[in-house]
């Protein structure tokens, strides 16, 4: 018995060498910071990611090129018009930041000079702190209002004209794309790999459904924002052993007009 252990062991690390590989992905991207200034990483949760043994986009690319009808443009004036909207928005948002923290110090001064009386010095100088701010806070509400008012004329404007592109595109794409499952089926049986989906968790961690047979591999994922996308295909070369860790983030990702 003792003579066959060498054996048997030597048959469990066979085993464990011809067992799946591991792969790891992680999102983040840079957002502005919310309590101050600069930026700070967001893990993004509940987004599916996909490992594919195949580049997804060489695909559309050859189906696109062998349509006989070219796809659909956004239209310059639209992009531009857009860009318009998205920076009267961010605007706003500063608008309503302003306001927001000249309010909230108000209610603070508000409630410091409960704790005085009108004769003390200290309660004069913060009532007089309390005047500046009040003094700041109907100019800052009319700025918000105006701003705000700005930003949905532009966007009111563009939502018929997105919506017309957008349908426009998509009727073509199901005309263009129409075998896709296939052309994906066929790509996934040459390549003898696995096809895995996964979606990130409350970390922005998407693993426990990559385990795969090892190969070349395009890591997808697609992340919506207001007016773009975040759109990652990126290329992994997996093998066995430690975990193979990819992470996604602004630098890896194309950014895509999002209509």
């Amino acid at each position: 018995m003792r003579n066959h252990l060498p054996y048997a062991m030597a048959l469990l690390l066979a085993a464990g060498a011809c067992g799946p590989a591991e792969v790891v992905v992680s999102m983040e991207i840079e957002v502005p910071n919310p309590d101050g200034g600069g930026t700070t990483q967001l893990a993004i949760s509940d987004v599916e990611v996909q490992l594919l043994p195949f580049d997804r986009d060489v695909v559309f690319d050859s189906l696109t090129r062998a349509y006989s009808v070219p796809e659909p443009d956004v239209p310059t004036e639209l992009i531009e018009a857009r860009t318009a909207v998205q920076a009267a928005q961010t605007e706003w948002d500063a608008a309503q930041r302003r306001w927001g923290l000249v309010r909230d110090t108000l209610q603070a001064l508000s409630t410091a000079l409960e704790r005085y009386s009108r004769g003390e010095a200290q309660y004069l100088l913060l009532y007089r702190e309390f005047q500046d701010f009040d003094g700041q806070l109907a100019g800052l509400e009319r700025q918000m209002n105006a701003s705000f008012a700005r930003f949905d004329s532009l966007q009111r404007g563009t939502i018929r004209a997105s919506d017309s592109v957008r349908i426009l595109q998509d009727n073509w794409a199901d005309n263009a794309f129409a075998d896709i499952a296939t052309v994906f089926r066929e790509k996934q049986l040459a390549s003898g790999l696995d096809v895995a989906v996964d979606t990130t968790d409350a970390s922005g961690i998407a693993r426990g459904n990559f385990r795969v047979r090892p190969g070349q591999y395009w890591v997808h994922a697609r992340y919506p924002m207001t007016y773009t996308e975040l759109y990652w295909n990126v290329p992994v070369t997996v093998e066995r052993g430690d975990p193979v860790q990819v992470t996604l983030t602004r630098a890896n990702a194309e950014e895509r007009i999002r209509l």
